[in-house]
């Protein structure tokens, strides 16, 4: 993968800025791996290194400019990939619930700026002789697309060959350079002032009133919890043909679902605390080589005062409806490319009143990150699940981050533990929210 800029784009910076230390802004996949044979851990470190090593991007970390508030992209000096693989042994044999236990361990923990900033961590002791790989990349390095192809470069037949990755240069060429590219930039900005401008009231009219005793809101804590769901796709289809819509409208509508069966565990009134999701959308293009973030969303209201599953499914694919038609750069949801079309100098300003204000115009991220449908190995051993994990922002309660591959739909819920001791109650329920809508005729 050919790393073709050097600088750090406005919305990267943006993620770096928003990160806190109870709140770190990476996000992370457990690949779980079914083995012929017990694994060699020893030698699937040395794979992973190995493969890492000649992954341009990844020998890559947060460089300072001389230029106030362009920070770019450098080269780490004697770059070593092992230095960011790390091994762990769970107690034999362990489960689903020991490797999520701990997964969120590992993600509560911040990556080093000093660094390049991934880290993958190699997991054995799993029942049946499986192990797992946890992959760790900061928001700012990768978005959810871009992980993946990254990811799909450790993994058996998809190793490229030897990279160079773009770095910047120096003196008063290079100097030269970036202060015509941050003139462009403005210009750019400028000739979008339109489009800008109506994100933003967009923004501004969709803010509410916070709920006081929101289980969605959390104060800071460096406390994680995760479970990681998997859900037959078939079954999915089967509720997709009966009742229409897209199998990401069916997600919602079982997450809806779960959602107002967790609340009323909580003893929490469904019809007075509205559920708001931000929906990431990948805007980059399939030429873009550049590696930056280029994302949109939209909101949805998910409709967990409705008691009829079926309804809920029929609010949903509306209102995504509505948003698919409005398009990726109007509404609320687009904010990310209002933070792409900021300065960074503004970012580092602003990113405290952004991170508070989040909590105002959404309830949690409910991404989808698309995969390849192949089979996939390393090491020889044969990709069995893959949960993708969101990054949990300040003051929010739980991410949610849904991939398909192959025949199973699987949901990674990684929460606060403060806000959310009780994760396997929600999680519990994403299975009788699905069998709730596939006995509807």
């Amino acid at each position: 993968m050919t790393t073709t800029t050097s600088e750090v784009s406005a919305l990267d910076w943006a993620f770096l800025c928003l990160e806190q230390e109870t709140a770190p802004m990476h996000l992370g996949a457990v690949a779980v791996f079914r083995p012929t044979e017990p694994a060699d851990r020893l030698r699937l470190l040395a794979l992973l290194a190995e493969r890492a090593q000649r992954i341009a991007r990844l020998r890559l970390r947060i460089g300072q400019s001389w230029l106030p508030g362009q920070a770019h992209w450098a080269e780490a000096p004697e770059f070593d990939a092992s230095e960011h693989v790390h091994s762990h042994q769970l107690p034999t044999p362990g489960g689903r619930a020991e490797l999520a236990g701990l997964v969120a361990e590992l993600l509560a923990d911040p990556l080093d700026r000093r660094r390049p900033l991934w880290e993958l961590h190699l997991i054995t002791g799993l029942d049946g002789d499986r192990f797992a790989v946890l992959v760790k990349f900061h928001h700012a390095l990768a978005d959810g697309r871009e992980a993946v192809e990254t990811g799909l470069a450790l993994l058996d037949g998809f190793t490229p060959a030897e990279q160079e990755p773009a770095c910047p240069g120096g003196g008063p060429l290079e100097l030269l350079r970036r202060s015509r590219r941050l003139i462009g930039a403005v210009r750019g900005t400028l000739s979008k002032s339109g489009e800008t401008l109506g994100i933003a009231s967009s923004v501004v009219r969709n803010m509410r009133v916070p709920v006081p005793d929101s289980p969605l809101r959390a104060s800071s804590s460096t406390a994680r919890r995760v479970a990681l769901v998997p859900i037959d796709l078939a079954d999915l289809r089967r509720i997709r043909a009966r009742h229409g819509g897209t199998t990401n409208d069916v997600v919602l509508a079982v997450l809806a679902g779960a959602f107002r069966r967790w609340l009323g565990t909580r003893g929490h009134p469904v019809g007075e605390l509205p559920v708001r999701a931000l929906i990431p959308v990948c805007r980059r293009r399939g030429d873009d080589a550049s590696g930056n973030n280029r994302l949109s969303g939209y909101l949805c209201d998910l409709p967990v005062d409705e008691p009829d599953p079926v309804a809920r499914l029929q609010a949903i694919r509306a209102a995504m409806r509505r948003n698919k038609s409005a398009g990726p750069l109007r509404g609320p949801g687009a904010f990310p490319v209002l933070a792409g079309r900021v300065p960074q100098i503004v970012h580092q300003v602003a990113a405290p009143l952004a991170g508070q204000s989040a909590a105002l115009l959404f309830d949690t991220v409910i991404t989808n990150v698309p995969l390849p449908d192949f089979p996939a190995t390393l090491g020889g051993a044969a990709l069995a699940e893959l949960y993708p994990v969101a990054p949990l922002a300040a003051g929010q309660a739980l991410a949610i981050a849904v991939s398909q591959y192959r025949d199973t739909v699987h949901v990674g819920v990684h929460a606060n533990r403060a806000a959310l001791p009780d994760l396997e109650k929600f999680s519990g329920a994403l299975p009788l929210a699905v069998a709730e809508l596939g006995d509807l005729s």
